[in-house]
């Protein structure tokens, strides 16, 4: 991996990955402390191009390329918003701890190598806790965070996601 260059590379992509996939642990805590988001968001652009092409193959759609995009928006934007949120609790209730882009960076690497599986019918169920499994082992390897200041930050931004999601229900009955 070339860490600190701050530079995406389908290189970099495939040996992220493979780190991530092998050994989470080690992955965040060798995440470099660069403030640039190109590495980032260069992985979570190409496991959500991933994601969107996937799941359009797997089912019929009358507009597949608006369904697409959808997907595609979907995927980076809530990783996005879930990161948004967790640094929101983290500067809230503990003081700011690091960067945003170090915490996106977590947040991008975890839902970058979830949305891989998560296209299958139904393995949201497994990719899902996963995701959060692995962006706590981020928080703490990669930002300092205590397991229980980690738990605190996942456990308020799932709370408050699944609040506005229920929020918008009366709209859509």
């Amino acid at each position: 991996m070339k860490q600190g260059t701050g530079q995406f590379s389908i290189g970099f992509y495939f040996q992220s990955l493979a780190k991530v996939l092998g050994e989470p642990g080690t992955f965040f805590s060798e995440l470099p402390h660069d403030d640039s988001f190109k590495q980032s968001l260069g992985f979570l652009m190409v496991s959500s191009g991933f994601f969107a092409g996937a799941s359009l193959l797997t089912r019929e759609f009358s507009q597949p390329l608006l369904t697409g995009g959808i997907f595609l928006i979907n995927a980076v934007g809530m990783t996005v918003v879930a990161a948004g949120l967790g640094y929101m609790l983290m500067s809230m209730f503990f003081g700011k701890k690091v960067t945003f882009s170090r915490l996106f960076a977590v947040y991008a690497f975890a839902a970058g190598v979830t949305l891989l599986a998560s296209w299958i019918p139904l393995f949201f169920w497994l990719t899902e806790p996963w995701k959060w499994v692995l962006i706590g082992m981020g928080l703490t390897q990669s930002c300092g965070f205590r397991w229980h200041q980690a738990v605190a930050v996942i456990a308020g931004s799932i709370g408050i996601i699944v609040l506005f999601f229920r929020s918008l229900l009366p709209l859509i009955s």
